[in-house]
C-alpha cells in the first residue's frame, strides 16, 4: 500500500529498503547528512492504530536502521521524531546528529542544531543527482547489513 506520507517524502525515487509493514526513505531535505523517514505502509494515523506485526517489524527495522547511518555518516547520536502534524500517516523522522561537519560529494553538511534539537529550518534540499547518491549510498549499507546477518545466522 503507497499512502500520502510515503508520496510526499518522494517513494518510490526515494527508497532505500522496504519492508513488509514499512518503507525506509531518504528525506529530499536533509537536515542532517542521511536524514530519513520511516513510513508505516497503512493508513492508520496515529501510532496505536498500526497492526500488531508492524510493531514487531521495528525491532528489525531500528537496528538496521543504526548500523547502516553509523557506517554512512558516523553519526554521534540520533534522533526520531514522530509529528504527524502536517503529513497524517504513522512515520518517523530520522536524524543522525553529530558535533563535527560531515561531507558527501561536493556538499557539506552542519547539524545545525547541535548540540540540542534539530534545526529542521536548516535542512538541504538535494537536487535529484545528490538524493539519488545519498539513496544508492545507503543502499549499499542495507544490503551489507542484510548480508552480514545471513552470513551470522550461517555460522
Amino acid at each position: 500500500m503507497i499512502n500520502d506520507t510515503m508520496r510526499k517524502f518522494g517513494f518510490p525515487d526515494t527508497l532505500v529498503r522496504d519492508y513488509r509493514n514499512w518503507v525506509v526513505l531518504v528525506r529530499p531535505a536533509q537536515v542532517t547528512l542521511g536524514s530519513l523517514v520511516l513510513c508505516a505502509k497503512s493508513d492508520a494515523e496515529s501510532f496505536g492504530a498500526l497492526e500488531p506485526g508492524a510493531f514487531a517489524e521495528l525491532g528489525e527495522i531500528v537496528p538496521a536502521i543504526e548500523r547502516a547511518l553509523k557506517q554512512f555518516c558516523d553519526y554521534d547520536r540520533i534522533n526520531y521524531l514522530m509529528l504527524m502534524m502536517v503529513d497524517r500517516q504513522v512515520h518517523f523522522h530520522i536524524f543522525p546528529r553529530y558535533a563535527a561537519q560531515r561531507d558527501f560529494g561536493d556538499a557539506f553538511f552542519a547539524d545545525a542544531g547541535w548540540p540540542g534539537p534539530p534545526d529542521l529550518k536548516a535542512a538541504k534540499v538535494l537536487d535529484s543527482k545528490a538524493l539519488i547518491a545519498v539513496r544508492d549510498t545507503l543502499k549499499t549499507r542495507f544490503d551489507l547489513e542484510s548480508l552480514n546477518k545471513v552470513v551470522r545466522t550461517d555460522q
